[in-house]
């Protein structure tokens, strides 16, 4: 077998080499970064840790203790659906068992102790997104070296969502659509579903990519793919909603944000205000859930309606762009953005680029400056969101699979041939 050949076969750790060696990269970067070298660069003696992770910490804890009252009740701050607080409930109980306080980093709490064992389950839990896409990266064929340069270029993103950012929900529920994707993509819709499901009760921006999933199976699939897919999400919704109807109502339905703090899109005029600086964001959202239902429209009308032959590798890498689409609108229509939104829709914009060396190669690197542009503090409207939104649209497009392109130079006659998917 040559070095360039895909390998299928040999122990798990062998075949997943490229995602350990990532994550040992970034545990070892992500904690240097915020007890070292990180708060040396800007000359402070605190820690530099993601403040946002310790609000869905204390979410989690509350959770861990049956106080479903208080999910969305200050100082949580947790504005997704509660599974972004279960998958930090182990965390919790070990630091609680180990005597940790998980009070909230401050000027009284420079270094928080729990941070050494809160910062390395954050970043293994967001790594599980390295190993989702290096799998699905297998099943599509894809060659070791493509794949290490693949958990490579991702994990330049995971770092900034979870040790920069504090959010390892983005980053578990994109794990979870990309191995939704692979259930798909082996045809077994109903674990498909479940999975979709588990990711949308972590984080709700994968909803924006349901539309795509959708019209890739036969439109008889789907009550039962919506139905189980809804389920997670709604049930435990449903009893935070039960504890505290108020709490949980404000926080999930208008999810308030603050320009101030964070960036200003041209969105921000269109939420509604709340009060000391806060704007909903939840009901511009519905702008892009609008846009991404178009995706899957358009999906369908290439496939003039019938399924995906999932024998098909550019079948599958095109489906893949086109959910990063759907995902990258949430960064489009956001009134209030925040430099970790990008990264769900550039992680399957790499997948999707696998298929040459040109394309991954153009995509790590377009899908690197997006993720370091972001991290700018600077909020200007044309100067901040303007680059960084320019960015992600060049990312997609050079990630763009094959038949894509050829359909964009194929004559009348030809398009049909190039342009189906369905066997």
């Amino acid at each position: 077998m040559t070095c360039d050949q895909p390998a299928t076969a040999g122990s798990w750790p062998a075949r997943r080499l490229f995602p350990l060696l990532a994550t040992a990269g970034l545990l070892v970067v992500g904690m240097a970064s915020t007890v070292w070298w990180g708060p040396a660069l800007v000359g402070k003696t605190n820690w530099s840790l993601p403040h946002d992770l310790w609000g869905t910490l204390i979410a989690a804890q509350r959770l861990a203790h049956g106080d479903l009252a208080g999910l969305y009740t200050r100082p949580t701050g947790l504005v997704s659906l509660p599974g972004a607080a279960v998958i930090l409930v182990p965390v919790v109980l070990a630091a609680q068992a180990a005597g940790l306080s998980l009070r909230v980093p401050g000027p009284h709490l420079a270094h928080p102790g729990a941070w050494l064992l809160l910062g390395p389950y954050a970043i293994a839990a967001s790594a599980t997104a390295l190993f989702a896409a290096d799998a699905l990266a297998e099943h599509l064929g894809v060659s070791r070296p493509r794949r290490a340069v693949l958990a490579g270029a991702n994990a330049v993103g995971v770092w900034s969502v979870s040790a920069r950012w504090g959010h390892p929900e983005d980053a578990v529920a994109v794990a979870l659509l990309v191995a939704g994707l692979l259930a798909l993509a082996r045809d077994r819709p109903g674990r498909a579903a479940w999975l979709a499901g588990a990711a949308i009760a972590v984080q709700p921006l994968v909803l924006l990519a349901l539309p795509v999933l959708l019209a890739a199976m036969p439109a008889r699939r789907w009550p039962g793919f919506l139905a189980r897919a809804a389920a997670p999400g709604a049930v435990l919704l449903a009893a935070a909603a039960t504890a505290n109807w108020s709490a949980t109502a404000g926080a999930v339905l208008r999810q308030p944000n603050w320009p101030a703090v964070d960036h200003p899109t041209p969105w921000t005029p269109l939420a509604p205000a709340l009060g000391h600086g806060a704007v909903a964001a939840g009901p511009v959202r519905w702008l892009a859930i609008l846009a991404a239902c178009g995706c899957g429209l358009a999906v369908w009308r290439r496939r003039a309606g019938a399924p995906v032959d999932w024998a098909d590798t550019d079948a599958l890498r095109e489906l893949l762009w086109w959910a990063a689409m759907a995902l990258a609108l949430r960064s489009v229509f956001e009134p209030v953005m925040v430099a970790y939104y990008p990264w769900p829709a550039l992680a399957l914009a790499l997948i999707a680029a696998t298929g040459t060396w040109r394309r991954l190669i153009t995509t790590s690197v377009a899908a690197a400056a997006v993720t370091g542009l972001a991290q700018g503090q600077w909020r200007g409207l044309w100067t901040w969101w303007a680059p960084v939104i320019t960015l992600l649209v060049v990312t997609l497009v050079l990630a763009r699979p094959r038949r894509l392109e050829e359909a964009r130079g194929t004559g009348p006659e030809e398009r049909p041939r190039e342009m189906m998917i369905a066997g």
